[in-house]
């Protein structure tokens, strides 16, 4: 027999047994890593596999085990958003790095407009990925509900509501932007605005809750006329301004619900002659590129959203493949635990939600 089989083709799993002297089965356990083979069998069967320089076929064993090796990363937001916001990056960065020592291939998937949703709808009912990572999730979102009737595992970043009932990671929103009035608070600031987040995503809800908390807490009235609702787009961040500045045009401080959203106030704030941060100090909330490129230097708070899409993807290998993928439970950069299964860098655990904390830096906005 020669060394590249009968055929002059790839050697086959056949080949390989009668080669050692094993049963097809047995040749097969070998191959892919069982205990059950005696010492005797599992060197003869790689002696086998060296002599005939036999591959495994990946194709052929994820077809058998009704796999694919893919998960797809889908994220429910236009071109235009993906690209603009340094969130959905930082999710990808997170996602690949906890993915890049494992066989699985990431297919990312944007779905900003019905008709990609539906497109989107009909590749994922034809199986073609083992599991979903779902990110920016609306609350009136059907890809959730739809992933749940296809039997697709999904995990998702940030929860739809306080009932979540998918696993999720999410990151500490309310108490990230209580943190951050509260700070304003401390800097002496009497009349502090918010530019929110789109309020039927959950963690945008979840800011203003914050907010307002930190508000109550030190014995400040809720004032209607200081909540202006945002997009989380850079233009939404200007619109709001605009509105609060016309409103309450004596206001010293504004916490944006993103980094985004808060550079889009601050054109606003300059054009109208507002100097920051002596007349109005401003805070934003995701901490990404744009904080450190604004000028001044924006007060932000934290968000590991690397470390979010790390867990997530961690998450969905133990349930797809049950295993975590190479590299789960090694130190973070900043200095957490990485393993989202025990309470990552002090987070709190609910069932399969994992709850990662923020931080709040501060630099010259405020």
């Amino acid at each position: 027999m020669n060394g590249h089989g009968r055929s002059g083709g790839r050697p086959t799993l056949e080949e390989v047994a009668a080669r050692a002297g094993v049963g097809r089965g047995t040749a097969s356990r070998v191959i892919n890593g069982s205990s059950r083979v005696s010492e005797q069998t599992r060197a003869a069967v790689e002696a086998a596999v060296a002599e005939l320089g036999y591959v495994p076929n990946r194709a052929a064993r994820a077809l058998a085990a009704n796999r694919t090796d893919a998960v797809a990363l889908v994220i429910p937001e236009p071109e235009a958003r993906f690209f603009a916001e340094p969130y959905f990056s930082a999710v990808v960065s997170g996602v690949g790095a906890a993915l890049a020592e494992t066989d699985i291939q990431l297919v990312l998937t944007l779905a900003g407009s019905d008709r990609e949703r539906r497109r989107l709808a009909q590749y994922l009912s034809g199986h073609r990925v083992d599991g979903v990572l779902l990110v920016s999730v609306h609350a009136d979102d059907p890809l959730p509900d739809l992933l749940a009737e296809l039997g697709i595992p999904t995990v998702i970043s940030g929860r739809r509501s306080a009932a979540e009932t998918l696993p999720c990671v999410d990151s500490d929103n309310l108490a990230g932007a209580a943190d951050a009035v509260r700070h304003l608070l401390d800097r002496g600031r009497r009349t502090i605005a918010t530019i929110t987040g789109p309020l039927d995503v959950y963690g945008a809800q979840c800011r203003l809750d914050g907010y307002r908390q930190a508000l109550a807490a030190a014995g400040r009235p809720a004032d209607a006329e200081l909540v202006a609702v945002g997009d989380f787009t850079e233009e939404g961040g200007g619109r709001a301004m605009r509105e609060l500045l016309a409103r309450r045009p004596s206001l010293d401080a504004v916490f944006a619900a993103s980094d985004v959203m808060a550079a889009g106030a601050r054109r606003e704030l300059r054009a109208a002659g507002r100097r920051i941060p002596q007349d109005v100090a401003l805070v934003g909330f995701d901490d990404s590129v744009v904080a450190r490129h604004m000028d001044p230097p924006l007060t932000s708070v934290r968000q590991p959203i690397e470390e979010m899409g790390r867990t997530m993807a961690r998450m969905l290998l133990e349930h797809v493949y049950g295993k975590r993928g190479a590299g789960a439970g090694a130190a973070a950069e900043d200095g957490t635990a990485a393993d989202g299964y025990a309470d990552a860098g002090g987070a709190g655990r609910d069932g399969s939600a994992v709850v990662l904390p923020n931080r709040l830096v501060v630099r010259e906005s405020s």
